[in-house]
């Protein structure tokens, strides 16, 4: 049995359809639908069962959830959290990100694998750089709340000393189908392919920094397909813990995605340059890249795709297709 939390997320309702490419259909489903559209990402999917989160929390704190899941647990893959970066409601992350999370992995970590989700907003500006060394942990000064959320799991899971019994990873900038119903936290590869349906162009941030063009800022992007490929490798490799980056290890710029849904549109290149919004001041990553050694000296990164072909697949096989969803 596999449960995957925010199994109809993003990056978890990813993870359900490469379990079930892989023949996995013993799974537990954990999310908090409520009145959202995240539904429709579980369509597709083969499934054991769902639990509210909720209802699945009450079950890890009243030990009863083998009454649900049986005795076989394999793995949680805890995806599920508040991922938007504008998040202003501190208690909310500290419950739902953070309180939620070290309740989880203490519940699983004499049971069975724990990975968990974290995130390069960890990182914060950059200036330390991207090594995934728990080492360099407690130097990490992220710019946002969402960011100290995650933060605050692996400096907790550090404390305990359970670094190596547990995965976290630290995840770049996603993009693939799946999500549609993340609204502005979607990706600018889906907000680029709807902008240039409506009129043609795509409208990027003016750079905030002189060390960088308007739209040469730079991220490392990674499609979903491949962290979920990342995710099945380190389930297949079961003694492989610790904190590890979940990016393709390459910083490129904006204008390069940008390019790169124009051509996968078939369509001339046509940039509109904004000014930064207010309430991203001072809390904007103008470069982030993977430190990716690690993973890939564990050889999971061997078929990762590049930013134009993830792109190229993305556009053309979900967005403009009859169906955007894995």
């Amino acid at each position: 049995m596999y449960i995957v939390t925010g199994g109809a997320g993003f990056i978890g309702s990813a993870m359900l359809w490469k379990l079930n490419n892989a023949g996995v259909n013993d799974i537990l489903v954990v999310d908090n639908l409520g009145r959202t559209e995240k539904w429709k990402n579980l369509v597709k999917r083969d499934f054991h069962g769902y639990l509210q989160r909720d209802e699945f929390m009450d079950l890890i704190e009243r030990d009863a959830l083998e009454k649900v899941s049986g005795p076989k647990l394999t793995a949680i893959i805890h995806l599920g959290a508040c991922s938007s970066t504008t998040e202003t409601d501190a208690d909310f992350l500290m419950r739902n990100n953070l309180a939620y999370s070290q309740k989880l992995c203490a519940y699983a970590l004499h049971k069975c694998r724990f990975i968990n989700a974290s995130s390069a907003a960890t990182y914060g500006d950059g200036s330390l750089g991207f090594d995934d060394n728990p080492k360099k942990l407690k130097d990490l000064r992220p710019l946002n709340m969402y960011g100290y959320s995650k933060h605050l799991f692996d400096l907790w899971a550090a404390r305990q000393g359970i670094l190596d019994d547990i995965v976290s990873l630290k995840f770049f900038n996603v993009y693939g189908p799946n999500e549609e119903h993340k609204g502005e936290m979607r990706s600018m590869v889906h907000k680029a392919f709807q902008q240039i349906k409506a009129s043609g162009k795509i409208r990027l941030f003016r750079s905030n920094s002189p060390a960088y063009p308007d739209g040469g800022q730079k991220r490392d992007f990674i499609y979903v397909k491949d962290c979920v490929d990342i995710i099945w490798g380190l389930l297949q490799k079961p003694k492989l813990n610790g904190i590890f980056n979940v990016g393709a290890g390459l910083a490129r710029s904006w204008n390069d995605l940008a390019a790169a849904v124009f051509k996968a549109m078939g369509l001339p290149v046509n940039i509109e340059y904004v000014d930064m919004p207010a309430e991203l001041a001072g809390k904007y990553q103008n470069y982030t890249e993977a430190d990716s050694k690690n993973l890939r000296a564990a050889g999971l990164m061997e078929h990762m795709h590049s930013l134009e072909d993830g792109v190229t697949d993305y556009v053309r096989n979900y967005l403009a297709g009859p169906d955007p969803r894995l």
